[in-house]
């Protein structure tokens, strides 16, 4: 923050708004061990904030660096990755391109049949009206003629009539909006004017001549500003020139700022979806069967957490939607094949008895769901990355709970001294799928793993802490590792 405050006080903006400046700025992110620092300026700017952070690093913090995996790259020519995501500057046109032409058309389209809709229901709306006006009447028409009288104790005449006029008055503007029907009737007006003609005026009273001056002055003035088609030519003009405008601005900017664009490595989170055998070769999704020994509820508890971890690390990436399909489809129906496997009946039978959303009942019978539903994750993205959390712990490690009822133990999570727990041994994924974390040929760059020291190793959780586990909001890092239970 010392070298950012440095660089930005020799390179101060020039307030001049006519002049188009670009000061050298200095940007920093940091996230546990890594840090990015984007610099705007020459690349021997950059080289140099480099050597001074890794300078106060070594010597002021004494802290061992790869020295290696410190490189410098050009943020528009190149790719960066930083927290399993990657990062380039781009021109706003590539964030935002201009609709093409058939997407403007299929924008009317859709303009045009929302307009219809909402007129329809209009419509439906006055009919219902009508309709019941006309039931009124109709009774105290009938009761009129029967001989009945109605006393009121109060008078409506008022407001009747002021609702009326406001009526009136908001159909005549309605209507008085478009050009089309104030030229016609401008047009019918005006259609024989023989007041025109000066032999005529002469023979008339000067009172009658006035007045019709000043009528055919009023229906000049709210009918018809401006003769003839000036006007919509004038407003076309002025259309196209802030078009013009627009367009001018549009390219200025492409050609002089860049934005950052965050991408997901979606070609790593398929490859990891199909090591973790969520799906098949052909990339369909296919049951995992070492969950079939868990509860309903701690299936659908992990496949939630793997989920729900992925989409609030990627919400910020411009390809969220491709995560979203992946949650959505393959993760989901994962779930349905492997409860469809443990209960040995069909993928109908399973999304009929869990519904789309996975519901599951809790021990009061309520209803709950862990899962994301399809409307949550449709409406989820443009967010900011604000304090990540790891990706992998829930993909990697699932807990199957013990037959074993021993209360005598207390939750080791920490700040928790619950006595009603339950054993689960850790089954590491990555045992089962028989690959070696640290060969990046056979296992996804960025997914770390757990240690192997915890593979089937005990422990006792109460069930809050076990449930959060599953689902990825705590992990082995909020336990308490040195107090594991010998279960053979």
């Amino acid at each position: 923050m010392a070298i950012r405050e440095e660089v930005h006080r020799k390179n101060p903006r020039v307030k001049d708004k006519s002049l188009r400046h670009t000061p050298v700025r200095v940007y920093a992110v940091r996230y546990l061990d890594e840090t990015m620092v984007v610099t705007s300026g020459s690349k021997m700017l950059t080289l140099e904030v480099r050597d001074r952070i890794l300078t106060v690093l070594e010597r002021g913090l004494e802290v061992k660096l790869d020295r290696f995996g410190s490189s410098v790259h050009s943020a528009m020519s190149e790719k960066m990755e930083f927290l399993g995501m990657e990062f380039q500057a781009v021109p706003p046109s590539v964030l935002h391109p201009p609709m093409s032409e058939k997407a403007k058309r299929a924008r009317k389209m859709y303009l045009k049949r929302k307009a219809a809709e909402a007129q329809e229901l209009k419509n439906a709306r006055e009919t219902r009206r009508k309709k019941l006006g006309l039931k009124i009447l109709n009774h105290l028409f009938k009761k009129v003629r029967r001989g009945h009288e109605f006393e009121l104790g109060f008078r409506i005449e008022d407001e009747v009539s002021q609702e009326f006029k406001g009526w009136a008055e908001e159909t005549v503007v309605e209507y008085f909006k478009s050009q089309e029907h104030r030229r016609y009737w401008h047009r019918l007006f005006t259609s024989g004017d023989f007041f025109s003609l000066n032999r005529v005026r002469d023979q008339l009273p000067p009172a009658l001549v006035d007045s019709y001056d000043q009528l055919q002055e009023t229906l000049d003035r709210f009918l018809m500003p401006r003769r003839g088609h000036g006007m919509s030519e004038d407003e076309e003009m002025l259309t196209e020139e802030e078009d013009e405008r627009q367009y001018e601005k549009r390219i200025v900017e492409d050609l002089t700022e860049l934005k950052m664009r965050v991408n997901a490595p979606i070609e790593l989170v398929r490859k990891a979806v199909k090591l973790a055998g969520f799906t098949n070769s052909m990339g369909r999704p296919r049951p995992i069967k070492l969950l079939i020994c868990l509860d309903d509820a701690d299936i659908i508890k992990w496949y939630a957490g793997v989920g729900r971890r992925w989409l609030d690390f990627f919400c910020c990436c411009r390809n969220f939607k491709m995560v979203k399909i992946v949650v959505s489809y393959h993760l989901r129906f994962s779930c349905f094949l492997t409860l469809a496997e443990k209960h040995e009946c069909t993928k109908r039978q399973a999304i009929s008895h869990y519904t789309k959303d996975l519901k599951v009942t809790n021990e009061n019978g309520v209803a709950e769901v862990y899962f994301p539903t399809e409307r949550e994750i449709k409406m989820m993205g443009d967010k900011n990355l604000s304090d990540p959390k790891p990706v992998d712990g829930a993909l990697t490690m699932i807990l199957v709970r013990l037959a074993v009822d021993d209360t005598s133990l207390s939750c080791l999570a920490h700040f928790c001294a619950g006595t009603e727990t339950a054993l689960y041994r850790i089954r590491l994924l990555q045992n089962r799928l028989n690959v070696d974390p640290l060969n990046e040929k056979k296992w996804v760059q960025g997914l770390s793993a757990i240690h192997e020291s915890l593979n089937k190793k005990c422990l006792p959780l109460c069930s809050m802490h076990a449930s959060d586990l599953l689902l990825g909001k705590i992990t082995l890092q909020d336990i308490d590792c040195t107090q594991f239970v010998d279960v053979m």
